[in-house]
């Protein structure tokens, strides 16, 4: 009876399982370069994809059907900070676009629940979609001084510290 939507589900899981690794990836990466608000947002929002992953999981066995852990793409290598946030900015974009189709699909299927899981994972892409936005502004309007002080941010906390506090952690304050 729930065909469909154990379908649409299973796409959605594959999508954000690549999310996860992609924002992690990119979260790793700012943290060695010592951008740390960047990667914290990254980080955070692997974590919140995670919680999606979770829900979608958790409606699929609701429905009977069996959860397919599958990512979508594979992890792309990329360095560069402002094409990390163009990467964001397009991959949260394509999430709002299929889950709304998502949702009407469910909808006519008379799956309201799995319709509202849907809408309510295009509120926190949205969500996310401004985040990374607001920050691509930033880079645009500040340029790299932007990111280099958050570096510079890092290094004055390490110094701060001294050789008692042991400096601080690249994933410090995450």
């Amino acid at each position: 009876m729930y065909e469909k939507s154990i379908e649409l589900l299973n796409r959605a899981v594959a999508d954000e399982l690549s999310a996860v690794h992609q924002y992690m990836y990119f979260h790793f990466h700012c943290d060695n370069q010592g951008i740390d608000l960047l990667s914290s947002l990254f980080k955070r929002t692997a974590i919140e994809e995670m919680l999606h992953l979770e829900r979608l999981a958790d409606r699929i066995l609701f429905l009977k059907g069996d959860v397919i852990l599958e990512a979508d793409d594979k992890v792309e290598s990329i360095h560069d900070v402002k094409a990390m946030l163009g990467w964001a900015d397009r991959s949260e974009q394509s999430a709002i676009r299929m889950y709304n189709q998502f949702a009407l699909e469910c909808a006519a299927n008379a799956d309201s629940a799995t319709k509202k899981l849907f809408e309510d994972l295009v509120m926190d892409e949205e969500r996310h979609y401004g985040q990374f936005d607001d920050e691509m502004e930033n880079v645009k309007r500040y340029g790299d001084s932007y990111l280099a002080q958050q570096a510079m941010e890092r290094s004055r906390a390490a110094a701060a510290a001294g050789p008692q506090g042991g400096g601080v952690s690249k994933t410090a304050g995450q």
